[in-house]
């Protein structure tokens, strides 16, 4: 009946195409065993798309998620890092020390319905147009794996998985490094949902971000519009400054606003305005030089239109210090488990849902396909705070295809199938991916040795971590 179930759900070992002669005994269990649980983690994945909570209000999504681990023998640290969502689940002892990375933050105003036709779910509300439901459960499900077969085989070692909230702009992981809940980790290990299969050893963005705050003098616009200083003016004259700096910092570099507060009605001397900035370079280093050149053009907007400027640094995380050392162990397992096979439902949703987007040349077919290994040292894209973490332990990270091929993260076509079978299957590739993953490095800790060495190498004898936030607080109410 097992078998037939699995096979069932298109996630059998065949379907999925498993190189049965590279795994052992108890890996083919560990496997199968995810098979059997895929409804388990599909409704769990799909209640944390329903609650769809933004950064730092993910209270049912991380319980949920805690719930589950607690139940499956997990000791659970709760409120980790001065962040009430933050948490971490631990099982075992002594070395070698795995980390899993668990999201699971929605974005704001991407409520979607899993149709393939733009229909918002409720309107204003949250989204996970990353994907994030489909990545902390799958993350959930690895660990639970994992653990069982530390426990089946007697393995020795510890694991560990981090919940960890409000990656999208809030930096969550930060204050966990900053707070050192990290420093005993041999082993990083972390995927994302996207369109297709993915595991090179890849960087990122290196990103701060900071709200602006004009504060002016309101008047009446008309009648004694000299009494007025207009806080307006001085987030319009930043804004120009630092578009004309655009041609004076290197070509890399990514600098984005919105006007979050522009004043309140047209006939009032704007007396309060904010502007909301992220730098993004490559390298870390450059997004500090340059956010320091961005808050001097504040500092004169602010003394040109005799207002009163202040900022608060929102989030500030490093780019991706990829390590091939576990990223060629990472591909191998993602090469062994295959990709997403759709069933006919699946294809119709999918060729649907293509004609409201331009794929460009990703086919259907590519879902089912592993995109070959690269490396690439230098960031391009977007930016995580998963990069803070891969500077203090060594760590690898992989995608699935969650989504339609061609797909664009932060679209409400992501959030559409990430609520389908499409995204629950992706999200159990990637599970299988990371706990194979795992056991290589029980089974060998060697690799956790040789990844160290490449770490230390790449980031050099003199590295010294140092936050980019400063020592501020978690912004536990920067989405209210």
């Amino acid at each position: 009946m097992r078998i037939l179930f699995i096979l069932s759900l298109g996630l059998g070992l065949a379907t999925l195409g498993f190189s049965q002669s590279k795994l052992s005994k108890s890996e083919k269990a560990l496997l199968t065993s995810l098979d059997a649980q895929y409804e388990q983690y599909t409704e769990i994945a799909h209640q944390i798309w329903n609650y769809a909570e933004l950064g730092y209000q993910e209270e049912q999504s991380s319980q949920l998620l805690q719930k589950t681990l607690a139940d499956a023998g997990f000791s659970i640290e709760k409120g980790v890092a001065g962040i009430p969502t933050a948490f971490m689940a631990s099982y075992g002892s002594g070395e070698p020390v795995i980390g899993l990375l668990a999201e699971f933050d929605a974005l704001p105003g991407m409520s979607q319905t899993a149709t393939p036709e733009r229909e918002a779910k409720e309107e204003g509300k949250g989204g996970h147009a990353c994907g994030h439901h489909l990545f902390g459960t799958g993350s959930v499900a690895a660990a639970i794996a994992v653990k069982s077969w530390l426990e089946e085989t007697n393995t020795g070692g510890t694991l560990r998985l981090y919940g960890t909230p409000a990656e999208e702009g809030g930096a969550g992981k930060v204050y966990m490094v900053r707070e050192g809940l990290l420093d005993d980790v041999d082993v990083v290990l972390h995927w994302h949902p996207g369109s297709q299969n993915s595991a090179s050893a890849r960087s990122s963005l290196a990103n701060k971000s900071a709200k602006f705050r004009f504060t002016g003098k309101p008047a009446h616009a008309a009648a004694a519009p000299e009494m007025g200083r207009s806080a307006l003016d001085g987030v319009e004259a930043m804004n120009n400054m630092v578009n004309m700096m655009r041609e004076h910092v290197p070509a890399e570099t990514r600098i984005h606003y919105v006007i979050t507060k522009g004043g309140d009605a047209p006939n009032i001397v704007p007396g309060f305005a904010e502007v909301f900035y992220y730098v993004r370079h490559p390298e870390m280093q450059d997004v500090r030089d340059i956010f320091e050149r961005v808050v001097k053009a504040a500092e004169g907007a602010a003394l040109g239109t005799e207002t009163q400027m202040e900022y608060e640094v929102i989030h500030g995380i490093y780019n991706v210090l990829p390590n091939e050392t576990l990223s060629e162990k990472m591909y191998e397992n993602l090469k062994t488990v295959g990709g997403v096979s759709y069933d006919e439902e699946e294809k119709a949703f999918a060729e649907q849902i293509r004609q409201t987007y331009d794929p460009g040349d990703a086919t259907l077919a590519s879902a089912n396909e592993i995109q070959p290994y690269t490396v690439s040292n230098r960031g391009t894209g977007g930016s995580t705070d998963v990069g803070d973490v891969s500077w203090l332990a060594p760590t690898a990270g992989m995608s699935a295809a969650t989504w339609v091929p061609g797909t664009f993260a932060h679209s409400w076509q992501a959030v559409a199938a990430g609520g389908t079978g499409i995204g629950h299957k992706g999200m159990m590739v990637a599970a299988k991916t990371l706990a194979l993953t795992a056991l290589d490095v029980y089974q060998n800790p060697k690799i956790a040795e040789e990844a160290r060495e490449e770490l230390m190498q790449k980031r050099g004898e003199d590295f010294a971590y140092e936050s980019l936030l400063g020592d501020r607080e978690p912004p536990l109410d920067y989405r209210k």
